[in-house]
């Protein structure tokens, strides 16, 4: 058996691996890379193996970053069945679509660019119409059934506790009549999460692939009172000084239970939950308005918690003062009300959607205040803020942070370093080796370090486009071809090329702002010679 991790390989997104037996060849997760401009450019690249070989696919959950590319793996030649729990397949038949259209709205902007600037125009990743016709493939299954995918190949789904659907995959594979045991994490959610089950504990395995999201740090808020209470007062504070609370979310899963915990709260908090909530709460995403539908349509996949309040005759999606908004229109207008409101929009990293707009109009107002409540990945905009730009580029214009940044960790939809060792310690059987993936690269190589330092197992943290032989209990690193060597060198160096543009635009951005001050001759004098060197340097590296 044969696997290569093809994405989410010391970074987050692009989740993507192949496993290769003697008869069988089957993809887990086909994600879109998000974040740096370097890692999106990987989106538009060719797959490393032809989609037409693939037999199937096995899907952990429905969001882009493990989704994403399946419309491009279906128009480059894949024609085989995609398994995923039933909430998923319902969940992609809307992010798909939705990315599609995403897709067309952005290749337009750049189309636009390059004619102006007289280069001939690209094609979108994939269209809406490619999205839409990728479903076909998808067969849903229930969760903690073993089925026989090929004739040496079984997987049972488990849950994992991330967003709606989301799965932990057990997989048999049989080679040389001998059953080898593999297990995918994909990603784990935190124990207590509103509305969803608790992670699936699993019983034993050979090999483990793990995520790694959060595999460096606790999150600080462990009470669901503490991590309430200081969302309440966070809102609270900004609406009594007049300002409006802009939350980026991610559409499926965190949107849904930040209506499901403000809901349920209402009387531990009393007045001020009441107060709160006769101000208007807008989820303004049309995906997000979707996907709390396809919720309450499956309630058999929520924890005894979220049954009981539904048993009672309560609707734990709902309140008085929630309103979802629909057209572009009425997203428009939330920004020309004058009245305080919480507007809970996507994208959840803040690189797409209207949440744009909703920060375009509330950044740079000091009483308003943007919440973040979920993982914001190295290079998006969310990331930027989160960390303290003074200054961000929204639709071409440049834009004042003066808004309170504050972030809760609490809702993350990911466990954190604490959650992974435990749920690594309650396998039975401790598996023979460990992949770390799913993490940055610091990150994933310090989580699979505590791995060995608390649980004494070994570890493997793979650089994308590695290939590991399984065999007989062994493991082998596997050389690339010649071909797929070339073409993750040269990915290497637009990689690099990406990640120099980035710093030299941020560092354009500082130097200007910073000459918009008071400045003597002197210090102008010794900024140009600094970027004189720094001008010499480049021409002496490109001779």
């Amino acid at each position: 058996m044969n696997i290569s991790f093809l994405g989410a390989a010391k970074t987050v997104t692009g989740s993507c691996y192949l496993v290769e037996t003697k008869e069988t060849k089957f993809l887990v997760d086909c994600g879109m890379f998000q974040g740096k401009a370097n890692e999106v450019l990987l989106n538009t690249e060719e797959f490393s193996f032809n989609p037409g070989d693939l037999d199937f696919m096995l899907l952990t959950h429905a969001h882009i970053d493990h989704s994403g590319r399946i419309p491009k793996l279906h128009t480059d030649g894949f024609k085989g069945t995609v398994y995923a729990t039933k909430p998923t397949v319902q969940l992609c038949g809307i992010m798909l679509p939705d990315s599609g259209h995403i897709q067309e709205m952005e290749n337009e902007w750049t189309n636009r660019k390059r004619k102006r600037a007289g280069e001939p125009p690209v094609k979108p990743l994939y269209t809406l119409e490619e999205a839409t016709d990728c479903l076909g493939l998808f067969k849903g299954v229930a969760y903690d059934e073993v089925i026989s995918v090929s004739d040496d190949v079984r997987v049972r789904f488990k849950d994992a506790g991330h967003i709606l659907g989301s799965a932990i995959l057990e997989i048999w594979i049989r080679e040389n009549n001998q059953e080898t045991k593999v297990v995918f994490s994909g990603d784990l959610g935190n124990k207590g999460m509103p509305i969803l089950r608790d992670p699936s504990i699993i019983g034993d395995t050979d090999y483990l692939i793990v995520e790694s999201t959060y595999g460096d740090r606790l999150h600080t808020l462990k009470k669901e009172t503490d991590k309430i209470e200081r969302f309440i007062s966070i809102i609270s504070e900004t609406i009594s000084k007049g300002g409006n609370v802009v939350i980026p979310s991610f559409a499926v899963g965190r949107t849904q239970e930040l209506i499901y915990d403000l809901n349920k709260h209402m009387d531990v908090f009393g007045d001020k939950v009441n107060e709160i909530l006769n101000v208007p709460v807008y989820v303004d995403s049309p995906l997000a308005t979707s996907a709390t539908k396809i919720f309450r349509e499956n309630l058999d996949c929520f924890d005894e918690e979220a049954k009981a309040y539904i048993a009672n005759g309560d609707n734990p999606l709902d309140f008085p003062s929630l309103k979802f908004t629909q057209s572009p229109e009425e997203s428009r207008k939330l920004n020309e009300k004058a009245e305080s409101m919480i507007i809970i929009s996507a994208s959840g990293m803040c690189d797409a959607g209207r949440v744009k707009h909703h920060l375009k109009h509330n950044l740079w107002r000091k009483e308003s205040t943007i919440l973040f409540v979920g993982y914001q990945a190295e290079g998006t905009l969310g990331r930027k803020i989160q960390d303290g730009a003074k200054i961000v580029k929204l639709f071409g214009e440049e834009i004042s942070v003066n808004a309170r940044i504050e972030s809760i960790d609490g809702f993350s939809g990911h466990a954190d370093k604490e959650g992974l060792l435990s749920w690594i310690r309650s396998i039975g059987r401790k598996p023979k080796k460990i992949f770390v993936v799913h993490g940055e690269q610091g990150v994933a190589a310090s989580f699979a370090q505590t791995i060995t330092d608390e649980l004494g197992l070994q570890c493997i943290v793979p650089s994308r486009g590695e290939s590991y032989v399984i065999s007989g209990g062994n493991i082998y690193e596997h050389v690339p071809s010649a071909n797929a060597r070339k073409r993750f060198r040269r990915l290497a160096v637009v990689e690099m090329l990406e990640t120099l543009k980035e710093e030299f635009d941020e560092l354009s951005e500082i130097l200007k702002n910073d000459l918009k001050q008071e400045k003597s001759d002197v210090e102008i004098d010794e900024v140009a010679a600094k970027l004189k060197m720094v001008e010499k340097s480049i021409i002496e590296a490109l001779k």
